[in-house]
């Protein structure tokens, strides 16, 4: 289970939050305060700059805030709705500026990745994948970096990048095959 799954009883509980936040704006504050480290980190994870992260959080926060009327509920957390928001806004900085995207690398992470391909974990194979991920397109890297650095599941992953559960499925395990090809190729050419 993952750090950020929630149960029913805490999805409903926070509906009732957001109800209350689309009756009267100041209860947003409780939503704000509940995620902002969650989507502070999230996005300082892709910018590398606190000060960067920081403006593009306020102005996520203050689209959730004002799209909110328009929020409907899933059955997943509104952190998902929150991601997304931050996904777009992270997106929309970098088309803006021009600037080149950060990628924030973890080895745990990058160990299960290697796990999850089915190849033996070795220094070598740690260096490569380091090597092949930044090979990969923006969007390739949108799913390793929500199931393996942010730990989400399949199902919030969907909601965050705008498509089924079984579609952020198969993407993520074709992007992991696409990883093995990669690591068995340079291993045989080394």
């Amino acid at each position: 289970m993952n750090r950020y799954h929630q149960t029913k009883e805490q999805i409903f509980d926070e509906a009732r939050i957001i109800e209350e936040a689309r009756r009267n704006p100041a209860r947003f504050g409780i939503l704000y305060e509940k995620y902002y480290r969650q989507i502070f980190v999230f996005i300082f994870r892709r910018t590398g700059d606190e000060d960067i992260a920081g403006d593009i959080v306020s102005d996520a926060f203050l689209k959730a805030m004002t799209a909110l009327p328009k929020y409907e509920s899933k059955g997943l957390p509104f952190s998902s709705w929150l991601f997304r928001i931050a996904l777009n806004e992270v997106n929309m900085y970098y088309r803006k500026t021009a600037r080149e995207r950060v990628i924030s690398l973890d080895q745990t992470n990058i160990i299960e990745m290697i796990a999850e391909t089915g190849e033996k974990e070795t220094e070598e194979n740690r260096q490569m994948v380091v090597n092949l991920l930044s090979s990969l397109s923006p969007e390739d890297m949108y799913f390793i970096e929500l199931r393996f650095f942010e730990k989400r599941a399949f199902a919030e992953i969907g909601e965050i990048l705008g498509m089924t559960e079984n579609n952020a499925k198969v993407r993520t395990y074709r992007i992991l095959d696409k990883l093995k090809k990669l690591l068995d190729k340079t291993s045989e050419n080394s």
